[in-house]
């Protein structure tokens, strides 16, 4: 991965996170942390 490509990708993420606190206020990120908690729950019963 390249600095221009990691910057870009690090600008998209920055601008996404904006966007959901300033218009769903942090609805999506609520909600992909939830689900991220669960996955790891789950990946811990397989262990």
């Amino acid at each position: 991965m390249t600095n221009q490509l990691a910057l870009l990708l690090g600008a998209a993420i920055a601008i996404a996170l904006g966007i959901d606190w300033q218009v769903f206020d942090w609805a999506g990120t609520l909600f992909l942390a939830r689900k991220l908690i669960d996955l790891i729950e789950w990946m811990q019963f397989w262990r």
